[in-house]
C-alpha cells in the first residue's frame, strides 16, 4: 500500500468511535462553537451578560422544579425542607441575576480574581522557599503573572469580564473548528466505507 492509498483509506477507528453519531450533528455543534466564539470575541460584554441571563433562566427553572419536588416529597411523606429552601434560593438568585446581570458578571470575576491572587501567592511563597533550583525563576514569574491578573480583575471587573469572555470565545472558536474538521473527516471516512 502506498502512502497515498493509506491516506485515502477509511479510518476504521474513527468510524467505529462515532458509530451511530450523525456527522451533521457534530458539524452543527462546530458551527455553534464558531458562532459563539465570534460573538464572544467581537461583543464580549454583551455575550457575558447574555450568559448570565441564560444562567438566570436555568436557575429559575431549576428552582421551580425543586419546589415541585418538595411538594411531591410532602405528598409522599418524605423530607422536603431542603428541597423547598433550594428552590426558593434558586428563584431568588435567578431574579437577582435577571434584573442585575452586571452583578453576576462582577461576582464571577471576583471569584476568579481571588483564585488568581491565592494561586499567585502560593506560587510566590513556594518559589521563595526553594533553594537555587532550575525553573525557580519561571515559578516566580508565573506567580507574579497570577498576582497581577488577580489585581487587574479586582481593579477593573468589567474589563476582566470582557477579557474572560474573549478567552472563552477563543476556546469556542477553536473547539468549533476542531468539531467541523472532525465532522467532515467522519463524513469522508463513512463515504469511503460505503455507509
Amino acid at each position: 500500500m502506498t502512502t497515498d492509498q493509506g491516506l485515502r483509506s477509511p479510518n476504521p477507528v474513527l468510524t467505529s468511535m462515532f458509530e451511530g453519531v450523525s456527522w451533521q450533528a457534530i458539524a452543527l455543534r462546530g458551527v455553534a462553537g464558531v458562532v459563539f466564539g465570534l460573538l464572544a470575541v467581537f461583543a464580549p460584554v454583551t455575550t457575558a451578560l447574555s450568559l448570565v441571563l441564560v444562567f438566570s433562566i436555568y436557575l429559575m427553572a431549576d428552582g421551580f422544579l425543586a419546589i415541585a419536588s418538595a411538594f411531591r416529597a410532602i405528598r409522599d411523606r418524605h423530607s422536603w425542607g431542603l428541597l423547598a429552601v433550594e428552590g426558593v434560593a434558586n428563584i431568588l438568585a435567578s431574579l437577582i441575576l435577571f434584573f442585575m446581570p452586571g452583578l453576576g458578571m462582577v461576582a464571577f470575576v471576583a471569584i476568579v480574581a481571588v483564585w488568581a491572587l491565592f494561586a499567585g501567592g502560593v506560587k510566590l511563597v513556594t518559589a521563595m522557599r526553594r533553594g537555587p533550583v532550575p525553573a525557580r525563576g519561571w515559578l516566580a514569574f508565573s506567580a507574579v503573572v497570577s498576582l497581577l491578573f488577580g489585581i487587574v480583575l479586582i481593579l477593573a471587573p468589567i474589563v476582566g469580564a470582557a477579557v474572560l469572555t474573549w478567552w472563552l470565545g477563543v476556546y469556542g472558536l477553536v473547539f468549533g473548528v476542531v468539531l467541523l474538521f472532525l465532522a467532515f473527516q467522519l463524513r469522508s471516512a463513512r463515504k469511503k466505507a460505503g455507509r
